[in-house]
């Protein structure tokens, strides 16, 4: 290898700079909070959804928290993932309204119930970061 030339970075490394530049911390209390229980599984959420998926050509992050967020809110029983989600997309640009209309949206699709559990999780999420 030319000295210059640096070795490619593992799924981990990319995973663990895609988890940070998102999620920040919300993402890293996910992943320690996982190392008394389960820390392979940590490290697979670091590899495969940020380290393989998240760092793929074809979404910029934006496109891809919206539709995180939407089928977080969708299936109507993730609060928790839903929070961090929420956070990443304040992260990466979208605003408190754009957040809002996402999960209003899934009305439609997943219903009233599924609905407003998003918009109280995002409202929890709101309030704690003061937007």
């Amino acid at each position: 290898m030319l000295q210059d030339q640096q070795p490619p970075e593992s799924r981990f490394e990319r995973g663990k700079r895609a988890l940070s530049e998102i999620d920040g911390e919300a993402g890293e209390r996910v992943v320690s909070s996982l190392a008394d229980i389960a820390p392979d599984f940590a490290r697979y959420l670091i590899e495969f959804p940020f380290g393989d998926i998240h760092c793929r050509p074809g979404l910029d992050l934006r496109g891809r928290e919206i539709a995180t967020i939407a089928a977080l809110t969708a299936m109507g029983n993730a609060a928790p993932q839903l929070k961090v989600h929420v956070e990443a997309g304040l992260n990466v640009g979208l605003s408190r309204e754009e957040i809002t209309e996402i999960i209003m949206q899934m009305a439609v699709y997943a219903g009233f119930p599924a609905a407003l559990n998003g918009l109280f999780a995002a409202k929890d999420v709101f309030t704690a970061r003061g937007v």
